[in-house]
């Protein structure tokens, strides 16, 4: 049983430290850096919210972002091996491939990574629009991570356009979450970067496969019926340590939490 009448000890986190500019290497080897000789897939995931918890403006992530944000997000992806998307967020976000700049290339290069990581898609009914810009606009095709119950109809309708794998486990109708991670990792892919949506979130932090969270809290207040960064039926309770907490002049707020 706690005390609540033990005191708490308190730490002030001001401005004044030291600044780190979007493309200073520090941030990729220190801030940023995955976990040396990775064997089995590490998932970080990168959230947004408002001062009030909503996770969306307008019904997009993208409302609450701001340049530091957007710096942060790129240097994310950057140093990913796979972006780990739910088919929901790709079709409201009308996301393409990665897009990175010649020095991100030549940077992943030098640590042993694809020029470009693929987007994976977690999906139970494959749904997706063959001509949609995550297949039209991207170097590298895209991976569907779907159900035994899909797989035929979604290769037959998408096979050209990317890789359908059958990441069900027990429930045929079901992607596994652990089982599509098993998959990544089969490929090499260890450094996982998901970006949401909320129901994907729920099921790995459900299945406490969540490693770390990246949460930016946007300086903005929203309201409405906004929903959280994640849903699921059921819970779990993980431990989470801080990494570290940068600021920018916009007043936005970068936050790493690591497990354990």
């Amino acid at each position: 049983m706690s005390d609540d009448t033990a005191p708490a000890r308190l730490t002030e986190l001001t401005a004044g430290g030291p600044t780190v500019t979007s493309g200073d290497e520090t941030l990729t080897t220190q801030f940023y850096a995955y976990p040396e000789d990775l064997r089995e897939c590490w998932v970080r995931a990168n959230m947004i919210v408002s001062l009030d918890g909503a996770a969306t403006q307008d019904g997009k992530s993208g409302g609450l972002g701001g340049a530091g944000d957007k710096a942060v997000f790129n240097l994310m992806r950057e140093t990913a091996d796979v972006i780990l998307m739910g088919a929901s967020t790709v079709r409201v976000e009308n996301y393409s491939g990665v897009q990175l700049s010649v020095p991100q290339r030549q940077a992943r290069q030098r640590r042993g990574q694809a020029e470009v990581p693929p987007i994976a898609i977690v999906t139970a009914s494959a749904d997706l629009d063959p001509d949609a810009k995550v297949f039209t606009r991207t170097e590298v095709r895209p991976l569907i991570l779907t159900t035994a119950d899909t797989v035929v109809d979604a290769r037959r309708r998408l096979g050209a356009v990317a890789e359908v794998l059958d990441a069900s486990g027990a429930d045929p109708a079901r992607v596994d979450p652990a089982r599509a991670l098993r998959i990544l990792a089969e490929r090499k892919l260890f450094r996982v970067l998901t970006e949401g949506g909320p129901s994907l979130l729920g099921l790995l932090i459900e299945g406490e496969l969540l490693d770390e969270l990246c949460l930016t809290v946007a300086p903005v207040l929203v309201g409405g019926r906004a929903g959280r960064i994640a849903t699921a039926v059921g819970q779990a309770r993980t431990r989470m340590r801080v990494s570290h907490l940068l600021t920018d002049d916009e007043g936005y707020l970068y936050t790493r939490y690591v497990r354990g």
